[in-house]
This record gives C-alpha cells, sequence and structure tokens, in this order.
C-alpha cells in the first residue's frame, strides 16, 4: 500500500513537470471554457432577467434556459470549426502530422455545431410555439412551416445544414487549395446567425448586421485557434510550438482589434448613454468588454514576453506561459457566455419602427435631407467592415515599404501616394456622402458603382500592391502557406491566367452592367445589406482585373500586347458609353418598388434622377478612359524604346550580325531572279 502510494505521488509529480504541462492543459482548457462559459451565462440571464417567466405565453423553463445554452454551445462549435480551418490554412505544415489533426478538429467540433445548432432550432419553433410537444399530424405541420415561412427558421435551418455539410468536408478534403473554399463555406453558416436577434430588429439594421457578423467571425477565429493549439499540442513536437504560437499570435491580434471595434458599435446600438451602462444590459455589456480587455492583456504578455522567450529557449515553453493559455481559453468561456445571454436580453434602445415613412418602411432609415452638393461631404454614414479593410489595407502596405527601406531596398514613393489615395477614395464612397444617398438615389448608386469599379482600381493598381507582397512578405520552407505563397498560388492559378487576358477581363467588366442592372441582382444588392457589400467587392474586383489587363505591373500569368489593349479599351468605352445613353433616353424605371417608393418630396423625380445617373455613367467613364489611353501609349512609347536599346547593344555585341544576314539573303534572292 505504501508502496503504491509512492508510486501514485511520484505519477502526479512527473506529471506537474515542465514538458508535462501541456498534457494537463488539453484537459483544463476546454474544460476550464466549457465551466467559465455555462456559470457566466446562468449569472448574466439572472441579471439580464432574460430567464425570467414572462406573464403570458411562457415557454417554460426548459426553453428559457435551454435556447441560451444550447446557442452558446453552438457558437463555441462554429468557433473550433472555424478557427481550426484557418489555423490548418495559414500556420499549420500539411508534411507533418498536426495539419490532419487540426482537420480532425474542425471536424468535431462542426459535428458538435450541428447537433447544437438543431437543438436551438427546435428550441426556438418552442419558444414561439409555446405548447407541449405531440406527436399528432398539427405539430409536425406546425413545425415545417416554420422552416419554411418564417425567416428565422429559415436561418435557423440553413446554419444548420451548413454546420453538417462542413462536418463531412472536414473528413472528405484534406487539399489546402480546396480547404480555403470550405473554410469560406464555414463562415457563410455565420451570416444567418448575424441576421438573427437584435440586428434584425434595430432601426441601424445595417450596421448591427456587419458588426455582429465581423464579431462572431473574427471571435471564432481567435477562440477557436486557441482552442486548437491547445488540443492538437502533442502533434506540435520539434520545435514546431513556436511558428505555430508566433502565427496565431498575428492572427489574434488582428481578430482582437476587429472584436474590440465590432462590439464596441453593436454595444453603441444598443446602449444609448453611459447612465445606461449601470441598467442591467449595460452591466452586461461591461463585463463583456472587461473580459476582451483582459484576453487583449494575456495576449500582449503572451506575445511581448513568453512567445519570444520561448523562441530563445529549447524547451516548449514554460508552465507559466501554457496556464496562461488554459485561463484565457477560461475568459473567453465568460465572453461567450455572456454575449449568448446578452442575445436574448432585452436592449435598452427600442428595437421597434421610429417612424412609419416610406423610407423608413423600405430602408429602415429615415429619409436623409435633402441632397446639396456640399452634404456630400458633410453627410456620412460609416460602414464598419471597409474602415477596417482600408486600415488594414494601408497599415499592411506601410509596413511593407518601410521593411524593404529597412534592408535597403527602393521602392516608388509615388505608389505608395497612388495606393493611399486610392484607399481614401475607397473609404469615402464606402462610409461617405455617396454611401449615405445611394440607397434613395439611383444617381448617387451610379456614382458609387463608377468610382469603384474605375476610379478606385485606376489608383490601386500602379501601386503594385502584389509586386510589394512578394518583396517584403518572408517566405515560408515548412510545407505551411503564408500570406505570400497564397497571393502567389493566386496569381498563377489558371483562373487568373484566364482573367488576366484583356479580352475576358473586358467582357466580364462591361457584360457585368447588363446581367447586373437587368437582373435580380440589382434588387438584391439594394434591398439587402449582404447584397450591397457583394456588389462593392464585384465592381472592386471586376474594375481591378480589368485595369490590371492594361496597366498593370504585378506580374499575371498573360501579358497582352499594346495595340490589342488599347482597341480593347475603346471597344469597352463604347459599349459602357452604350450603356449610359441607354439609360439617359430611357423612360422605364428600374427597381421601381424602391426609387419609385421612396416618397421623397425634395430632388428630382425618380426617372429624371436615373437618367442623371446615366448621364454620371457615360461622362465618368470617358475620364478614367483618357488616363488609361495616356498610360498604355507611354508604357508602348517607353517598351519600344527599351526594344530599339536591346537591339542597338546586340548589334555592338555581334557587329549587326542579323542585319548583315538579311542584307545577304536579299542579295540572293535578287540574283537568283
Amino acid at each position: 500500500m505504501v508502496q503504491a502510494g509512492a508510486v501514485r505521488v511520484s505519477r502526479l509529480q512527473s506529471s506537474l513537470r515542465l514538458g508535462d504541462v501541456p498534457r494537463l492543459v488539453r484537459i483544463a482548457g476546454p474544460a476550464l471554457l466549457l465551466v467559465a462559459a455555462i456559470v457566466s451565462l446562468l449569472v448574466a440571464l439572472q441579471i439580464g432577467g432574460a430567464a425570467v417567466a414572462p406573464r403570458v405565453f411562457d415557454p417554460g423553463p426548459v426553453v428559457r434556459y435551454g435556447l441560451p445554452f444550447v446557442t452558446m454551445l453552438g457558437n463555441i462549435g462554429a468557433a473550433g470549426t472555424i478557427g481550426a480551418l484557418v489555423l490548418a490554412l495559414f500556420a499549420l505544415s500539411d508534411r507533418e502530422p498536426e495539419y490532419a489533426r487540426a482537420l480532425d478538429v474542425a471536424a468535431g467540433a462542426a459535428a458538435f455545431w450541428t447537433i447544437a445548432s438543431a437543438a436551438t432550432a427546435f428550441l426556438s419553433f418552442m419558444s414561439f410555439y409555446v405548447r407541449p410537444i405531440s406527436l399528432d399530424p398539427t405539430f409536425g405541420s406546425v413545425l415545417g412551416q416554420f422552416f419554411t415561412d418564417q425567416q428565422i427558421g429559415q436561418y435557423l435551418l440553413a446554419t444548420t445544414l451548413v454546420a453538417a455539410a462542413v462536418t463531412v468536408l472536414c473528413f472528405a478534403v484534406r487539399n489546402r487549395t480546396l480547404l480555403f473554399f470550405v473554410t469560406v463555406f464555414a463562415g457563410v453558416g455565420l451570416l444567418p446567425i448575424a441576421e438573427q436577434g437584435h440586428s434584425a430588429d434595430t432601426a441601424g439594421h445595417d450596421a448591427a448586421v456587419t458588426s455582429l457578423g465581423l464579431h462572431l467571425a473574427f471571435a471564432s477565429v481567435w477562440l477557436g485557434g486557441l482552442l486548437t493549439i491547445v488540443l492538437i499540442r502533442k502533434t506540435l513536437d520539434k520545435g514546431r510550438i513556436r511558428p505555430v504560437l508566433s502565427r496565431y499570435s498575428t492572427l489574434a491580434i488582428i481578430c482582437f482589434i476587429v472584436v474590440a471595434a465590432s462590439g464596441y458599435v453593436n454595444a453603441a446600438l444598443r446602449v444609448p448613454d453611459l447612465q445606461s451602462l449601470a441598467k442591467p444590459y449595460g452591466i452586461l455589456v461591461l463585463i463583456k468588454g472587461l473580459a476582451l480587455g483582459a484576453l487583449g492583456l494575456f495576449g500582449l504578455v503572451q506575445r511581448r514576453f513568453l512567445i519570444e522567450r520561448m523562441q530563445r529557449a529549447a524547451n516548449s515553453g514554460s508552465r507559466l506561459f501554457w496556464w496562461l493559455v488554459a485561463a484565457e481559453l477560461g475568459f473567453m468561456g465568460i465572453a461567450s457566455g455572456v454575449a449568448a445571454a446578452l442575445a436574448k436580453t432585452d436592449p435598452l434602445v427600442p428595437q421597434v419602427p421610429v417612424t412609419t415613412t416610406p423610407a423608413y418602411i423600405l430602408t429602415g432609415e429615415p429619409l436623409p435631407p435633402p441632397l446639396t452638393f456640399a452634404r456630400y461631404f458633410t453627410v456620412w454614414n460609416f460602414d464598419l467592415l471597409w474602415v477596417l479593410i482600408v486600415g488594414f489595407l494601408a497599415f499592411f502596405y506601410i509596413v511593407g515599404v518601410w521593411r524593404l527601406r529597412k534592408r535597403g531596398d527602393r521602392w516608388p514613393w509615388y505608389r505608395t501616394v497612388l495606393w493611399l489615395a486610392g484607399l481614401a477614395l475607397l473609404f469615402y464612397i464606402t462610409n461617405g456622402g455617396v454611401n449615405a444617398y445611394e440607397k434613395y438615389l439611383f444617381s448617387a448608386h451610379m456614382l458609387a458603382h463608377m468610382a469603384l469599379g474605375m476610379m478606385v482600381p485606376l489608383l490601386l493598381v500602379p501601386a503594385a500592391p502584389v509586386t510589394l507582397a512578394m518583396r517584403a512578405i518572408a517566405k515560408r520552407s515548412d510545407g505551411s502557406r503564408g500570406p505570400r505563397e497564397w497571393i502567389l498560388l493566386a496569381v498563377h492559378s489558371r483562373i487568373a491566367g484566364f482573367l488576366s487576358n484583356p479580352l475576358v477581363a473586358a467582357i466580364v467588366f462591361a457584360g457585368s452592367l447588363w446581367a447586373f442592372y437587368y437582373s435580380p441582382l440589382f434588387s438584391w444588392a439594394t434591398t439587402d445589406h449582404i447584397g450591397h457589400t457583394w456588389m462593392i467587392v464585384h465592381f472592386l474586383i471586376v474594375g481591378y482585373l480589368f485595369i490590371q489587363s492594361l496597366i498593370g505591373i504585378d506580374p499575371v500569368p498573360y501579358r497582352a500586347p499594346y495595340p490589342l489593349r488599347l482597341i480593347v479599351l475603346l471597344a469597352t468605352v463604347g459599349f459602357h458609353a452604350f450603356f449610359g445613353v441607354s439609360l439617359m433616353t430611357g423612360t422605364g424605371l428600374l427597381l421601381a418598388n424602391w426609387y419609385g417608393a421612396m416618397g421623397r418630396t425634395w430632388g428630382a423625380s425618380a426617372i429624371a434622377d436615373q437618367q442623371t445617373g446615366g448621364g454620371i455613367a457615360w461622362s465618368l467613364g470617358e475620364i478614367p478612359t483618357v488616363i488609361l489611353a495616356i498610360v498604355i501609349a507611354v508604357m508602348w512609347s517607353r517598351s519600344d524604346s527599351k526594344d530599339a536599346k536591346r537591339l542597338d547593344r546586340k548589334a555592338d555585341r555581334d557587329g549587326d550580325l542579323d542585319l548583315n544576314e538579311y542584307n545577304r539573303m536579299l542579295e540572293k534572292l535578287a540574283k537568283q531572279q
């Protein structure tokens, strides 16, 4: 007995040694995450009053407590899925066991997500049905109608189906390129979640959907990535833990910035003033904010001190580091539990319409003041997504230039100026007066289209961002793919080779005008915020590819001759002008049930405004066209000069051998005649 006890003590002491601490954390970390999430959820439900039985239509305690509980579990499952996939794409090597293990974690988390989403869908139905479960046909019929006819039921069903499909794909797909599309598909499963809850009813619907979607996506990468590292720690031997943690730390910094910004915007939509923070909803917002601050502090300590120490040391990390990881998961659990309770707690700002004007019914926002030229620059409607995109693009470009100069390489100053100018224009179009009025005026919408499709790319393309990335980002040699490897893969892909052809780029650029405005896509992009975001991305990409095929200096698989580029430019401009003239002279109103039903008492009529939009499409397209033609002509001239100099140098080296051979051939032909 004494000997057996001594053996157990010896094993316990051994398990607490430096090398075995991660084994304990693999158990303690996920356990602490779940325990902290459950406890914080229960406390938050009591603070916010979400678990209090209503006076009428009480679904029962099982639904009141069970619905936020399974919602929280579904969020954790989604985080585990997306975090593991992103880590496999950007941090792990497919030559090592860590890659397959991470995909196993993603598959298991997706299965967990599927079950929790199905339970969420059923309990959400029960919260509306407010009757006992039965096996009669009526219950099944009402349940089916909930998932097919009700919007919230459709969203919940879509989330469950996406999670189930991702579960299968994580087992079936091991190719990393294909896995990228699986990750994007998994991210799509978060969109229905972002459309639910308070964001579906608030007056600031667009801002709420954007902020909640960003919050969910980047919190998933943050939490899921750390959880995956803990679960696959056993495979990260032989020095692999240090580079993986360093790469995850970079992702975590980006996630922290986005989660903090989106959380602030979401809270600002629900909490009207500082005094409201003393109320139950405000208290929960403060608790979540404090948890987020603690997580930021954990990340700072890990990156600035512990990970750097691990990079200098020979071991796989100190005991303090791994217990800090477990504590970080605990705080993530607190944030997850409070977030699930907040979704079920009544916000402080009433989520009901404040007016019944036609504009408010259609857009969810009051009609802006009458448009004047000055208001294009004084009225703003900020979109957090594009604020962050512009900020990150500017930061990473400047960092790239700084890296080149730090090692003594040169980078033309005008490229940096063009890049920042293009981003400034993009920021204005997506956040300024154009964005504030394009819902209500077709002319403002067309102004945004022309700027996004031609003017912004005309500034961004000559800045050569791909070339800068190739020179500034370090190359990886361990079998993982970083930003440089993903960019190279995209540039040298068959799709890029196909789209880099000016003929193809021109057809896509010009054809998308007709395909967009004379199809249901126009209605979707105008009436739905997600559709509007898709429209911006589409115009930017199509315009960028078209201008890149004409004057781009970044590497592409195919570079067309200059005469072909000029012909394609002129033909495309003619097609574009014809589209603008057709709008100027047309008498049929596009999207009449939107622009024609806005109830504006100021400005031109809807059809006159549409004709103005046609004039914008025709006239503004001419300015970039002239600039493009001049740039192509200059590039053509420089190319001819370079060719002439190259031929002159060759003639100096070989005594003009080619010309002499050509003259002898002519003399021989003359003698034969």
